[in-house]
């Protein structure tokens, strides 16, 4: 048996920050239906590159059923309200006020089913003046600040990855996690609130509270850090970039001895302690990279790692295929998606005694006939319906 056997999640959902949700509540075992307009959630469409899949849709889907509802219809209102009735926890992340006009919402839910942990994912959060705003996440991530913190001292860059979907994702997952454990303990069902603004906001808060309290915008660096030096990338002889990270005062003193052979340089004033690091960083990475260009990528690596520096290769995402520590400890998985068979990543939470649930991602509606019949709907009816629209 896995954690969640036997929880039941009904998910109205449909980018990422839900389907993330809930994914991760499917790795554990939970039985997660996925509810989706006729013609599919969108992001089945963002991408074809996964054998004709979405990228985004492969990553987000795996192990869950899909039943498509017309949410305009009455009788596909019914259908869903049935589901939910079955089920353990409510995830939605429709558009601002959909859901409480549809009659959806947490505490109307929670006085038909009091057992029901209902979880809303908003933009903005469901109250306050921004409520009915729409969000995405790029401008999620300019309106918490994190657009001014990435990027160079010219230019502002987006994050890579939908990193306020993915904060929201997350804490709904946990936040999910630790309902189901008062329900269990408590007997009652809190409702769950997360807003990929709120969540994001939490992500930069040490920036935040940087810029507050000190009175100063961290810099955009690039790919260096702002308030730690050094700490960032440096070219080699041979063309290559490698990061490196000097944490404290006890590092710089073994970087300056044993790599840049300049023993000199830990007392300089310039470079004495973090701060006047920071302050002199021009010099600092002028002497850092005329020492660097002496070596190729893998002999200065093999220097820091004898030095114990902390070091890293800026790698492209397509290496993570034949990274040593993902294929050394079989973290590469196959799932079936519609029509064939993609790899994947394990969850990255292991729980030792338990395997991960590592399902099917499943075709436009492919359970919709199954779970009407399990709701107790005839052949007719069911015929009906398609015939219809309502499903």
């Amino acid at each position: 048996m896995s954690p969640l056997t036997g929880i039941t999640v009904v998910s109205l959902e449909q980018a990422v920050a839900a389907p993330l949700a809930t994914r991760h509540l499917a790795d554990l075992g939970a039985r997660v239906i996925k509810v989706e307009r006729p013609g599919g959630d969108f992001a089945r469409r963002y991408d074809e590159t996964v054998h004709g899949l979405s990228s985004y849709f492969v990553w987000l889907n795996r192990s869950k059923e899909s039943i498509t509802i017309n949410l305009k219809s009455p009788a596909g209102i019914e259908v869903l309200r049935k589901l939910i009735a079955r089920a353990d926890v409510f995830v939605q992340n429709l558009a601002p006020g959909a859901a409480r006009r549809l009659g959806l919402d947490a505490a109307t839910l929670a006085a038909a089913h009091p057992s029901l942990i209902v979880c809303d994912i908003s933009g903005f959060g469901l109250d306050g003046p921004w409520a009915g705003r729409k969000a995405y996440d790029l401008l999620v991530q300019a309106e918490t600040g994190l657009l001014s913190l990435t990027g160079t001292p010219d230019e502002m860059a987006r994050a890579g990855i939908s990193v306020a979907d993915i904060a929201a994702g997350m804490y709904a997952f946990s936040g999910i996690l630790t309902a189901l454990y008062v329900r269990a303990t408590t007997g009652t069902a809190p409702a769950l609130e997360v807003s990929l603004f709120d969540s994001l906001a939490e992500w930069v808060g040490q920036p935040a509270y940087y810029a507050i309290h000190g009175g100063e915008q961290p810099p955009r660096t690039g790919a260096a850090h702002p308030t730690i030096a050094p700490y960032g990338p440096y070219r080699t002889g041979d063309g290559a970039t490698v990061i490196i990270a000097i944490q404290n005062d006890r590092e710089w003193s073994t970087f300056c001895a044993q790599v840049l052979g300049r023993p000199e340089l830990i007392d300089d004033e310039r470079f004495r302690r973090n701060s006047s690091r920071v302050a002199n960083r021009a010099a600092l990475d002028q002497v850092i990279a005329d020492r660097f260009r002496e070596f190729d990528e893998v002999g200065l690596r093999s220097v820091l790692d004898a030095a114990g520096i902390a070091n890293a290769s800026a790698n492209p995402v397509r290496y993570l295929a034949e990274h040593p520590v993902l294929g050394d400890r079989g973290r590469w998985r196959s799932v079936g998606i519609p029509g064939g068979e993609a790899q994947v990543l394990a969850p990255p939470l292991r729980m030792h005694g338990f395997s991960p649930s590592m399902g099917p991602v499943p075709d436009v509606g492919e359970h919709t006939d199954a779970l009407l019949r399990e709701l107790g709907y005839d052949g007719q009816t069911i015929a009906a319906f398609h015939a219809d629209g309502v499903v």
